[in-house]
């Protein structure tokens, strides 16, 4: 056997069902010497946007060759392709419906192919509903078991792969115009603006009439204040000291805010 390579899974299935046991089972089964690490299972059910930021933001911090398993995917057992893709620090693998166009948007792919070919199946005759299990989780072992990609299936265009972009950071007349991109599990809420567009620039937040002032830190508020920073992912947050700024301001996906200049 062939040097094996750490698996990385990602979904929306949660913890309370066996659903994550289940494709672990299938990944020992067929290499029980792959290191497999949890990023999250609690991506909120269906919200391939969610799935899109996480993957996005943990890709850059897993070794090199990781196989990224990711399965959010309410269109499973329909017409989408099941898809495995080879990018610069290893391979994602799951449905084609935008999951994995966060990490493509910072790294370009090398290769695609279609999951067509059942020998790297769990069995011939899938689940309509648990690809993660019959499909996913057994393509990415064997991947992870150093199974090439072309093995896989049929090489696809790299152009036809679906993606999900965010709304474009716009220039207003005193800032920036953006959108919230994710909510983590505080309710900090994650913009789309990047923290290198405002570094060395004073800079509040206009969101839902509330104006949020710029800080360092979390602690920078007093307990229960709005505040905006620089959050560790790179991006603009905004965050309620020792509280929830989702619940605070009522904001879901995709609601717009200002960023304003001082």
């Amino acid at each position: 056997m062939s040097k094996t390579r750490v698996i990385a899974l990602l979904s929306d299935f949660g913890s309370q069902d066996g659903y994550v046991g289940i494709m672990k089972g299938v990944i020992a089964s067929i290499n029980p010497q792959i290191t497999i690490i949890d990023l999250s299972h609690e991506i909120p059910p269906q919200q391939i946007w969610a799935g899109r930021f996480c993957l996005m933001n943990a890709y850059p911090y897993f070794p090199l060759g990781t196989v990224y398993i990711g399965v959010i995917d309410p269109g499973v057992g329909s017409q989408r392709r099941s898809v495995a893709i080879q990018v610069p620090r290893g391979y994602l693998v799951g449905p084609d419906n935008g999951l994995f166009s966060g990490v493509l948007s910072q790294e370009k792919a090398i290769a695609a192919v279609t999951l067509t070919n059942t020998n790297y199946w769990r069995v011939r005759d899938p689940s309509l509903t648990f690809h993660g299990r019959d499909i996913f989780a057994a393509v990415g072992a064997h991947l992870g078991t150093g199974v090439s990609l072309e093995q896989l299936g049929e090489s696809i265009d790299l152009e036809s792969l679906v993606n999900l972009t965010l709304e474009t950071v716009k220039i207003s007349e005193k800032g920036l115009e953006g959108a919230i991109q994710y909510i983590d599990h505080f309710g900090n809420l994650i913009t789309n603006i990047p923290a290198d567009q405002v570094r060395g620039k004073p800079w509040l937040i206009i969101i839902k009439n509330q104006t949020i002032k710029h800080s360092l830190t979390y602690s920078d508020g007093k307990p229960g204040e709005l505040i905006t920073l620089i959050g560790s992912h790179g991006w603009i947050e905004i965050a309620v000291n020792r509280g929830n700024a989702q619940k605070r301001l009522q904001v879901q996906w995709g609601d717009p805010l200002n960023l304003v200049f001082r």
